[in-house]
């Protein structure tokens, strides 16, 4: 019957809308800074925008997000490398990502390659610790323990405008080549669309030292060597229509994706050059549609999408393997709102997915699951006070064929979020909030040949946050943008899923055995001066403590040891100056100790990291057409390091973009 409801509605639902979020933007030169007002967010968001994202010697969207508090990003390194991100410690699986309105998924793993995502078309990157600050949301996303939200461009257009051009050219070092265009087209007073193309082209060869000292700390081996095997040939293409209604709005997106990398693999026992390949074709439909009809509202998306993922691995020193994987997803989501008075709003959310995984694997046993969600959620606006609270149902049932599926799963979880502002003008505002969440066993977890467990609970997360925010914001002085955000949050992972051994060293399994106490502090501040007319200094610093250690078993030679690749301190800090259509920033990373195994003993430490980056652009026009020249130099003091052990980053690169706008 639910599948039968579920058919009617997405077939009736033809299109979805973009939503604009509640920020508040001010234009300064060639910088715009963009943060949530103190008062409209429950949640304020870390959000880059416009010619902060440009200007931040940044790739792909896993580059930008190294510059938000409380993020790891794993780098496997290069231009084609698996970028993946880790909020606060709670691990990759419980982040969610999403890409203008509707959550990306990837049921085999979990994970999802950042670096997949160009920069070109995004218009608005933000992280929400928690959950976003609208109750008007799917009920997916209530489930996240945070989430990161990607919005591309949306067209506009001026008075006698019918269509707007943009090609960009990049190249630089590891025979980099990577040109890009944009088309936005107004085909009626109430429709647009835009076309977005990109092809990524690299041989993904640099130069690397590989230096390691044994446990007596004596010099093991020091020399200089080529990273091979990480190419990468890649094409993306996106056609996105906008159109706007009576009473609402709506949004229709395809995107394909396809690639072919080398998997560079680690560097150990003097091994440089591996035969792994991988191609991937990832293509999706979607659509989102809003509507608003006096005090009723509602928003729904409709998504299908299919997955195919070729590994082959030629070495001659392992095991043949050449396997196919296919993914399959269907997705729906309907989430409504009433607004009761001026001051309290309610909300009820329904989503449905479907998953399916199918490999050419001997003895894969080709998973289907059916999830379903449903939220409730209310919100308080009493001026200077404001509060948030949803209850997330999720209900997961799992089918193998020819075996007994696992059972189901229903979880409830919970999440309230509150926030004042002492002072009149709002400028300052105290914030804190509760939140429970969880995530089920992937694919692999559960399914995969002789490691899988499919009897593995879900891991489970929760949340506690104390905070305070100072935003100022002036249009006459010389400090035109002040903010000073801080919060300490505690989090507890229960059955946290991990691989183990059982019996011979390569046979492994999937077991809840974990519990994860993670104890941190984030502190960020940026600031903007306008000491003369045209020019414009932009400074913003993050930093981020965390203890996060292993509880479970004490009697683990590990137990109370930090996590493996959590640093206890990290932090980034960007400096930006615009004069005339000029602009240069300066970024800069670091990331403290860490140890890449459980126990925290010498031989497993890894030595902390920090690397400079500098661009400089001159931005010009002729007529019509808006011109951009951008060099970039990464690494500029040409660090060795490694964010994943044996896994050595590019040592000092160059980028050059040249950009025509019309």
């Amino acid at each position: 019957m639910i599948l039968g409801l579920t058919s009617y509605i997405i077939l009736a639902t033809a299109s979805a809308f973009v939503e604009q979020p509640d920020s508040l933007s001010r234009q300064l030169g060639e910088l715009v800074v963009t943060a949530a007002r103190p008062g409209s967010d429950v949640i304020p968001a870390q959000t880059l925008t416009g010619e902060e994202l440009k200007g931040m010697n940044s790739n792909s969207v896993a580059d930008a997000l190294r510059y938000f508090s409380g993020v790891q990003v794993k780098d496997y390194g290069g231009v084609g490398g698996i970028k993946t991100v880790n909020i606060r410690s709670m691990g990759t699986n419980h982040t969610g990502v999403v890409y203008d309105g509707v959550e990306l998924g990837n049921a085999q793993n979990g994970q999802i390659d950042l670096g997949q995502f160009s920069l070109d078309n995004i218009e608005a990157l933000s992280l929400y610790n928690g959950q976003k600050s609208e109750i008007l949301q799917p009920a997916k996303d209530f489930g996240s323990a945070g989430t990161i939200y990607m919005r591309t461009r949306t067209p506009q257009f001026g008075e006698g405008e019918t269509y707007h051009a943009r090609l960009t050219v990049r190249t630089g070092s590891f025979d980099l080549l990577n040109p890009s265009a944009l088309v936005e087209v107004k085909l009626s007073e109430t429709v647009k669309a835009s076309l977005s193309a990109e092809w990524v082209n690299s041989s993904g060869k640099y130069k690397f030292r590989y230096r390691r000292v044994n446990p007596a700390g004596e010099l093991a081996y020091d020399t200089v060597a080529t990273r091979e095997n990480g190419d990468i040939n890649a094409t993306r293409l996106e056609l996105n229509t906008y159109g706007t209604l009576r009473n609402g709005n709506w949004m229709a997106k395809v995107y394909n994706y396809n690639s072919e990398r080398g998997v560079p693999g680690a560097i150990v026992n003097n091994v440089w050059r591996r035969g792994e390949r991988i191609w991937d074709t990832n293509s999706f439909v979607q659509g989102r549609y809003s509507g608003f009809f006096g005090r009723f509202s509602t928003l729904n998306n409709v998504k299908y999408s299919a997955y195919r993922t070729h590994y082959v691995n030629n070495d001659d020193k392992q095991i043949k393997i050449d396997n196919l994987y296919r993914q399959k997803e269907i997705y729906f989501s309907s989430a409504n709102e009433y607004e009761v008075n001026d001051w309290w709003r309610v909300s009820a959310s329904y989503d449905f997915m479907w998953n399916t995984l199918d490999a050419d694997v001997y003895g894969f046993v080709k998973p289907d699951r059916y999830s379903n969600f449903v939220s409730v959620a209310t919100a308080f606006d009493l001026d200077r006070f404001r509060a948030q609270a949803s209850c997330l149902g999720t209900f997961i049932h799992d089918e193998i064929k020819g075996q007994e599926a696992p059972a189901d799963k229903h979880v409830f979880t919970p999440a309230v979020f509150a926030s004042f502002n002492p002072l009149r003008n709002r400028d300052f505002s105290l914030r804190a909030f509760f939140k429970q969440s969880f995530r089920m066993p992937t694919f692999n977890d559960l399914y995969y040949a002789d490691m899988g467990n499919s009897q593995l609970n879900p891991e489970r997360v929760t949340q506690y946050n104390v905070g305070l925010l100072y935003d100022h914001h002036s249009a006459t002085s010389v400090i035109s943008a002040a903010r000073v955000s801080a919060d300490v949050y505690y989090n507890r992972v229960k059955d946290k899923i991990v691989a183990y051994p059982k019996g011979q060293q390569f046979r492994w399994t999937m077991l809840n055995l974990g519990l994860v106490d993670i104890r941190g502090v984030d502190v960020s501040a940026l600031i903007t001066l306008n000491p003369w007319r045209d020019l414009y200094i932009t400074a913003r610093a993050q930093y981020t403590f965390q203890r996060a250690i292993d509880v479970t078993d004490p009697s683990d030679n590990y137990y109370r040891d930090q996590i493996p690749y959590i640093p206890r301190n990290s932090g980034a800090a960007v400096a930006n100056v615009t004069w005339r259509g000029w602009a240069l920033n300066y970024s800069w990373i670091y990331v403290g100790e860490r140890y890449n195994q459980q126990e925290n003993i010498r031989y497993n430490y890894t030595q902390p990291w920090y690397t400079s980056d500098i661009s400089l652009s001159k931005d010009l026009r002729l007529g019509r057409v808006s011109l951009r020249a951008l060099l970039e130099v990464n690494n500029l003091l040409s660090q060795d390091y490694d964010v994943i052990l044996n896994y050595p980053m590019p040592k000092r690169n160059f980028r050059i973009t040249l950009t025509a706008e019309i």
